[in-house]
């Protein structure tokens, strides 16, 4: 599986977290600490999905979210927001934001992986490599 996830997300713990489940299933990960880093990340590597966290350093995720809609040679790549804000309505900010899903942290480490592989449309028991016709 050659797929490549962009995780912006300043707390070193939940980043490392995310990071180790997500090689664990086979993807590669990168990283960003802020949402300015994030942006050009996400236009220099072209990611298959993008991770991110809403409280941020300097420019919050919603904010990042709209600057990567807004930006032609990203716009279509997943976002899914990850984050500790959980008040009624924070989802549908997310959402309107330019997200295109939301988990809730804490995450759950026994299920967040494969709620990623779903929004990449990975059948787990079928890798990328695999002939579907065998």
């Amino acid at each position: 599986m050659d797929k490549l996830v962009l995780i912006i997300e300043d707390n070193k713990e939940n980043y490392y977290l995310m990071r180790y489940l997500l090689e664990h299933k086979g993807l590669r990960v990168i990283g960003a600490d802020n949402g300015w880093m994030g942006i050009e990340m996400a236009i220099y590597n072209n990611p298959d999905i993008i991770l991110l966290d809403i409280q941020l350093p300097g420019m919050d995720g919603y904010s990042v979210a709209r600057r990567i809609r807004a930006k032609d040679e990203i716009q279509d790549i997943p976002i899914v927001a990850v984050t500790s804000y959980a008040m009624v309505g924070d989802k549908e900010h997310a959402l309107a934001a330019g997200a295109n899903g939301y988990i809730e942290k804490p995450i759950n480490p026994d299920s967040f992986a494969d709620q990623i592989l779903e929004y990449l449309n990975i059948d787990e028991t079928r890798r990328d490599d695999e002939d579907p016709m065998c």
